[in-house]
């Protein structure tokens, strides 16, 4: 009786364990699919991204597939930014540790658009990216 009660968590501890295996392999799959026609793309569980020419997609995944989809070209984009902890930082010179995004400014009194990542040095790559093409547009 008192083996059942130690093994009783254990095995409790690993069901939950393989569901949640089984709901991130289902998140990535669904991205996966989601981001086949992209020039580019990433996933994270903050946010995934694509890119298409000048367009931008991005949104949360989810396990049928990324949700809360909001798109903008770069054409309206005035600036492109690496934040860290909300501050602005620069590509040569990059902290260790922090919770990075990318904000994209407009020429409209629109708000700036942060984009979450989970990594400042794919972030940095991104913004890097970014900004080259921000160049070409402009």
């Amino acid at each position: 009786m008192e083996r059942g009660l130690f093994w009783l968590p254990l095995l409790v501890i690993f069901f939950w364990l393989a569901w949640m295996g089984w709901s991130e392999y289902q998140k990535i799959e669904a991205y996966r699919r989601w981001a086949e026609p992209f020039d580019r793309a990433k996933y994270d569980i903050y946010a995934v991204l694509g890119q298409t020419g000048k367009t931008l997609i991005w949104g949360k995944p989810t396990r049928s597939g990324p949700i809360d989809l909001q798109s903008f070209s770069l054409d309206r984009v005035r600036d492109i930014r690496l934040l860290v902890d909300k501050q602005p930082v620069t590509l040569e010179s990059l902290p260790t540790k922090g919770k990075p995004a990318i904000e994209f400014s407009f020429d409209e009194p629109e708000s700036p658009i942060q984009i979450p990542f989970t990594e400042i040095s794919l972030a940095a790559q991104w913004t890097r990216y970014l900004q080259e093409q921000l160049k070409i547009v402009n």
